[in-house]
């Protein structure tokens, strides 16, 4: 499907050399009316020069004549046979310079909570290289410790149909249906945002997760029961545990060496 060259441009032009409405003028160039009312008030635009669809053979001049008689009429841009077939020819990703340092943090998302993309989809999801992925999913990225997984389509990387999509594809290459359970787990965006983030154990501990001061045969309850009848037994009053002596025989003691007796 051909696509107008220049909306904004071709808006200032209709907008300064027609008698069109302001929602014709939007139809066509694909902008919002109160947006068209803008640029003929000024408010818009103000820098941008306009752009004659007639002469760039975008438009034929019938078609502006329709539009002027007619409120109702709809512009229709000329065929262009050249471009044909225009959106499914698509380069590489463009990622903006001010979101390329929130690539990691999606890829780790991705790397995460969808397990059976391959390389090759999270990088046209996000506009990355294979060795950054891979490096993220080894854990060997440089800044490994300080990537906060977070949802691509949240940082605008990617829309939710192409993710959708791409998870899609990878389940049907699979064979694995998504079962209810696994449905639930996908969460929206908004939901994904007010996540909490996981608390990270220090390099230090790792690997104590699972080390615990208890024995494990008490645990499992391997105690028999001739040992806990023995040390009743052993300990049956604090006298007999602490081993102490008799009452006379201490108050004797003490007589004996009292040099006042």
């Amino acid at each position: 499907m051909a696509k107008l060259l220049h909306p904004k441009a071709t808006a200032v032009w209709l907008v300064d050399n027609t008698t069109m409405t302001f929602k014709q003028i939007a139809d066509f160039t694909d902008m919002h009316e109160l947006e068209v009312q803008g640029i003929a008030d000024g408010d818009v635009a103000g820098g941008v020069k306009g752009f004659d669809p007639v002469a760039n053979n975008q438009l034929e001049q019938s078609e502006i004549d329709k539009a002027e008689k007619n409120p109702l009429h709809k512009l229709k841009l000329k065929h262009n046979p050249a471009a044909r077939d225009e959106d499914k020819r698509r380069g590489p990703r463009y990622t903006p310079l001010s979101k390329r340092q929130d690539r990691p943090a999606s890829i780790l998302w991705l790397v995460k909570f969808h397990p059976e993309l391959s390389d090759g989809q999270i990088g046209k999801l996000v506009g990355t290289t294979k060795p950054t992925i891979q490096s993220i999913r080894d854990r060997t990225h440089w800044n490994i410790s300080n990537i906060q997984p977070i949802d691509p389509v949240a940082l605008g990387l990617c829309r939710q149909s192409e993710l959708d999509e791409a998870i899609h594809k990878a389940s049907k290459k699979d064979g694995a249906v998504m079962d209810d359970d696994a449905r639930r787990k996908l969460v929206s965006t908004e939901q994904s945002l007010e996540m909490d983030t996981e608390p990270r154990l220090p390099s230090s501990v790792q690997g104590l997760e699972t080390f615990s001061l208890s024995d494990p045969r008490d645990e499992g309850g391997t105690g028999s029961d001739e040992d806990e009848k023995r040390g009743s037994e052993n300990y049956a009053d604090a006298d007999s545990f602490f081993n102490l002596p008799d009452d006379e025989s201490d108050d004797e003691e003490d007589d004996s060496d009292d040099p006042r007796r």
